[in-house]
């Protein structure tokens, strides 16, 4: 990371294709990637290892078995077929300017049996998928700048989305609760579940609650294909494993002997299924069984026992994570101990608001959940196509021969619907297990860099809580400290909710198994007593602590010993050879006081969990930190804060709890609070350069910065993050004094003079589809219209250059269903220019031609325009100021921006001040001034610093300066502040028109809406007592609800005239006649009031006809 920042793009090397690309920026779809790579190493073959067999009888008593194996996902290429092709290989670009999605085969082979003996497994295709960008299946992988540059990527490509349908599509970051870990909650919500409820009970994200119940015992919830269903906790133990009761007894009694309450409640649960005519381990399992046998009829043969039944019951939802039974009722045994601790008092409830007890839900994984499911349904259908086919051939008997099946494969649809529907909507197609089921995927919108940025950094806590009343989901508590920026949220409804994580946050990916299973071994030796030693049966565990790692529970330990095994296990977790380097060491000490959370050591190693870098000052090395441990660790800033045998960690950097778009804020520790979250929202509004293949874009709309700058006054970061490579603004000079009076409630003058040279011009690059509605129409001019002839070629597509008018003609061509020439006409408002005409190419001959017309829109500065500085202070352009009356300096420097004083007292933005300064010193002494937050203390001051460099420089050491009228040249009688501060021109630019109401056609009224002010009665008789009525026609027709409607002069009608369309082969046009009065009407267009015709419409709803009298135009 480089300290200070630095003029990079003033070296000979700026510019450069680099050899390698940037780390930083590498890590920002590193977490996407990374999931995917899980999905397609491994993750793949474990999801359909844990599918259900399906199982079936044929009428013919023939009993099938099918199920699924040895799958690929293969890299995208051409289909197989397609002639004329050299390179098989399909890259993003192509589908980006094609608009096609970015997709590779799915290959599987279904293994089947017919009366056990297995047949030929088939090889199936299962459908095109859509693949992430730079995984292993994207050919983009582990390319250099060089050759991503050669396939029209940029050099710092960092992958992490989808491309459907030519967008880039992202799934969103998901905040949930942490995995594999018993959470205490209290919910007052629980109380009515069930009798006697209460609002007490322990969580475990496989959708497990282990609830407490007033009379003692505790039930455990299970859910099963959206069902709720609520199970005594010691029937669930006892359909586990065949143990007796004295067994559960002394387990769940362990390290409580003493307790009487304790006892009191074990000895309720245990008679309440005795009570229940449930004695052994069989009458568990058949009780179970019974239960769920009309549940799980479609998931199960006919033929399956009450014992197969709750075995699979017991599988597919209660501790999910665990394989071994033993090990889930060491689970259970353990929640309930830390339930009954929690009625007493004992522990604290945790809750799963905060970060400490939440991890990210990651793209990859959900596709993959997605996938399997879908796998599963496709079995499913499979098995329906086949009993249906039965069912129709009931007079002669149909046998399942290999070619029978591959009959019923091809009716059994394949799974690229569901998977491209869901990454195009972010709509779960499904009922998998996730809190929310839309907008899970979000355009990956390329305003500018930052807003880009932002999208792969974003975590969402979920829509659910959006529309709760409460702020508890909404709250930053300590415990997000490094890991969630504190800055970077948006105002209004998304507050809290729509986070950002800290630039130097990491999600961990999947370990080395191999180290993960070294664990217990390793604590062992450390002086851990397993469960299943000799030792630990004798051994009591009032004064020990529980160790837990992924949910699984290994053993106990003293805890007087605890603190050495830590140390010596946080050792070799800083070495990463023996543990994995991104283990979690979560230590909660046993304290003799109540209410402190349950005491235990708890070890995590799975996937997307949150962890950050910070300095081990007892190894002297970085050592990667969890949201768990980081809140039992004592954390210093700076060396000076350490205490001697106390603090254990210390901050890799001042900053590194900010987000990468508040780190580019310049010295928000000057700003109040609420300009820097305005900031991190207006810079990712900014109109920039999103890009450097504006020639190859085929994206609906693009903004572009035409004149940028960088920035005199950065942070580090800035350098960092290459954002030279992408300027984002432009440096003006500016003076803050009231003038002219136009400068008034954050409005600002700017010099017309400045915005002439091209002072934030920009413009827009918009790209328009035109698809063949047949494969045999085919793109061409027509010969017979000559008015096209100096607009179009002679394919019917515009020339590069050609200025588009509304109306004018974009392209023409010959459509053969109608059998006549076709001609599709520029619809927008303003002019626009054409850039690039691409027609694409498609794989498959049932496919049309389409053409890709992409057209630049110029936006120059226009009053109402919205500009700000990177301190918050938004204002909109009220007046361009000729330059000649402008004031100007001694030495002759005339303002590019005035900017009113008013609006520093109030905001406290003094970071925008401290910019005015140093960029000033910057231009004088030809270096860049370093913006850095922190850098500067009480005692020396960015102020005094930028004022000495001032000084030094011949100027005011308080950054003032003499000025004189551009009026009548004499110089003011007043200090003016004056320097240099680099602007943002947003892309919130003025428009004529807005929204509009879909009935009325008038404006709408309300920010909310997006419309404006009304113009409504009072307004109207404010102008006639002014005696300006003739402005009322441009208010309430003209600028309202104009539009042109076809009436008939004859009758008098404006609901009768309708447009005639005659035979195509009669070669006639279109005409406009009149349903009362037929071919003696004469319908001509009058223009009138919407409203007008939607009140004939509902008079006529009533029998009551309007006529109006029509005479020429005088």
């Amino acid at each position: 990371m480089p300290e200070v920042p630095s003029l990079r793009n003033l070296y000979t090397g700026f510019g450069k294709i680099p050899k390698k690309q940037n780390e930083f920026l590498q890590t920002l779809g590193e977490p996407h990637i990374d999931s995917f790579n899980f999905l397609l190493k491994s993750g793949l073959d474990l999801a359909v290892k844990d599918l259900e067999p399906v199982e079936f009888q044929l009428e013919d008593g023939d009993v099938i078995k099918f199920c699924l194996d040895n799958f690929q996902l293969q890299s995208p290429s051409v289909p197989t077929g397609a002639i004329g092709i050299k390179n098989q290989k399909i890259f993003p670009t192509e589908c980006r300017q094609s608009a096609n999605t970015y997709k590779g085969r799915l290959i599987g082979h279904l293994r089947w049996w017919v009366n056990g003996q297995e047949q030929t497994p088939l090889k199936r295709e299962f459908g095109e998928l859509p693949i992430m960008v730079k995984s292993n299946a994207c050919h983009l992988s582990k390319m250099t700048p060089r050759e991503l540059i050669s396939h029209q990527e940029h050099e710092q490509e960092w992958g992490g989305y989808f491309v459907v349908k030519g967008h880039e599509r992202l799934i969103r970051l998901l905040l949930q609760q942490r995995r594999n870990f018993p959470i205490a909650v209290i919910r007052p919500s629980w109380k009515g579940k069930d009798s006697c409820f209460s609002d007490m009970g322990i969580m475990l994200r496989s959708n497990n609650v282990l609830h407490y119940v007033t009379d003692g015992t505790a039930k455990l919830r299970i859910v099963h294909r959206r069902a709720l269903y609520y199970i005594p906790i010691v029937l669930v133990i006892k359909c586990l494993v065949d143990v007796t009761d004295e067994y559960i007894y002394d387990q769940v009694m362990a390290g409580h002997e003493d307790d009487l309450y304790f006892k009191g409640c074990v000895l309720n649960m245990l008679r309440q299924v005795h009570d229940s005519n449930v004695h052994s381990h069989n009458d568990a399992n058949s009780y179970l069984g019974k239960t769920f046998r009309v549940r799980v009829a479609s998931e199960l043969p006919s033929w399956a026992t009450d014992h197969e039944i709750s075995k699979y019951i017991l599988r597919k939802t209660v501790c999910i994570h665990l394989d071994n039974n033993m090990d889930k009722i060491n689970l259970l045994v353990m929640m309930v101990q830390k339930l009954l601790c929690l009625a007493q008092g004992k522990c604290r409830a945790e809750g799963v608001d905060s970060v400490m007890m939440q991890e990210i839900l990651l793209g990859g994984h959900l596709y993959l959940q997605l996938l399997k499911d879908r796998l599963q349904l496709w079995l499913i259908s499979l098995r329906s196509n086949i009993v249906k086919r039965q069912s129709q051939t009931k007079t002669v008997s149909v046998k399942l021969t290999p070619a029978e099946l591959q009959n019923q494969l091809r009716r059994v649809p394949t799974l690229e619907p569901a998977m491209s529907v869901f990454l195009a909507t972010g709509n779960l197609p499904s009922a998998i297990n996730v809190q929310q089921d839309k907008g899970l995927t979000i355009v990956a919108e390329n305003i500018n860099r930052m807003r880009y940025m932002s999208h792969f950094r974003a975590v969402h806590r979920g829509s659910f809580f959006q529309e709760m009343r409460t702020t508890e989901a909404r709250q930053l508590l300590p415990d997000a400290w490094g890991f969630i920026c504190p800055v970077h949220t948006p105002d209004g409804s998304p507050c809290g909710l729509l986070n950002h994580l800290s630039k130097h946050c990491k999600v961990t990916s999947n370990p080395d198994e191999n180290l993960v299973r070294n664990i217990p071994t390793i604590l062992s030796g450390l002086g851990m007593l397993p469960l299943n030693s000799p030792v630990a049966q004798t051994t009591s565990l009032q004064e020990c602590c529980i160790v837990m790692l992924d949910g699984r529970v290994l053993g106990h330990i003293h805890k007087n010993s605890i603190g050495r095994l830590v140390d010596k296990l946080r050792v070799l977790k800083v070495n990463g050879e023996k543990v994995p380097n991104t283990l979690e060491i979560a230590h909660v000490p046993m304290k003799s006081c109540k209410g402190t959370q349950y005491p235990g050591l708890y070890l995590f190693t799975g996937p997307a969990r949150m962890m950050r870098p910070v300095v081990n000052l007892s190894c002297k090395k970085i050592e990667l930190i969890g949201t768990f441990e980081q809140v039992y660790l004592d954390i210093c800033i700076t060396p000076e804060e350490a205490y001697k045998g106390l603090t254990t960690h210390m901050e890799i950097s001042k900053t590194a709890f900010l987000s990468n778009l508040a780190c580019l804020i310049p010295m928000p520790d000057l700003n109040q609070s609420p300009r820097n979250m305005y900031q991190c929202q207006m810079g990712k509004q900014t109109m920039g350069t999103p890009c450097h293949t504006f020639n190859i874009q085929a994206e609906t709309k693009l903004y572009r910065l035409q004149t940028p700058t960088s920035p005199l006054f950065r942070p580090a970061h800035y350098d960092e993050v290459s954002l030279d490579d992408f300027g984002m603004g432009t440096n003006a000079i500016v003076a803050v004094i009231s003038y002219t009076g136009y400068d008034m409630e954050d409005a600002m003058i700017v010099n017309k003079s400045s915005i002439e040279r091209g002072l934030g011009a920009g413009c827009i690059l918009k790209s328009d589809f035109v698809e063949l509605p047949t494969t045999d129409s085919f793109f061409a001019k027509d010969p017979t219209n000559t008015q096209i002839f100096d607009k179009l070629d002679d394919d019917g597509l515009p020339y590069p250059g050609t200025v588009l008018t509304k109306g004018s003609p974009m392209c023409c061509y010959y459509d053969n269903e109608r059998k006549r020439f076709q001609i599709e006409k520029y619809k927008g408002s303003e002019d626009g220019w054409v850039q690039t005409v691409r027609q694409c190419g498609s794989l498959s001959s049932s496919q049309t031609t389409k053409v890709n017309i992409s057209y630049t829109v110029q936006r120059n500065p226009s009053v109402g325009d919205k500009f700000a500085s990177r301190a918050g202070q938004k204002g909109i352009l009220s007046q361009k100021w000729a330059s000649e009356d402008l004031p100007f300096t001694e030495s002759g420097l005339v303002p590019d921006i005035v900017f009113n004083p008013h609006g520093f007292p109030s905001r406290m933005t003094i970071a925008m001040m401290v910019e005015l300064m140093a960029g000033k010193a910057a231009a004088v002494h030809g270096f860049v001034q370093d913006a850095t937050p922190f850098r500067f203390t009480e005692d020396d001051t960015a102020i005094n610093y930028c004022g000495r460099l001032l000084e030094e420089a011949g100027y005011n050491y308080y950054g003032t300066e003499k000025m004189y009228s551009g009026v009548d040249g004499r110089e003011m009688n007043a200090a003016i502040f004056f320097g240099i501060v680099h602007y943002q021109r947003l892309r919130h630019m003025v428009r004529s028109t807005g929204a509009v109401d879909s009935v009325t056609h008038q404006p709408v009224k309300g920010r909310r809406r997006g419309g404006g002010v009304r113009f409504g009665e009072m307004e109207r008789d404010g102008l006639l007592s002014h005696g300006a009525s003739f402005l009322l026609q441009d208010r309430l027709f003209h600028c309202s609800d104009k539009s042109t409607h076809q009436v008939c002069r004859t009758c008098g009608t404006l609901l009768g005239p309708y447009l005639a369309v005659a035979a195509q082969a009669e070669g006639q046009g279109r005409k406009m006649k009149c349903r009362m009065c037929g071919d003696n009407g004469d319908v001509v267009g009058v223009e009138l009031p919407h409203i007008y015709k939607y009140l004939v419409s509902q008079m006529v709803s009533m029998n009551i006809n309007l006529k109006m009298e029509l005479k020429e135009e005088v």
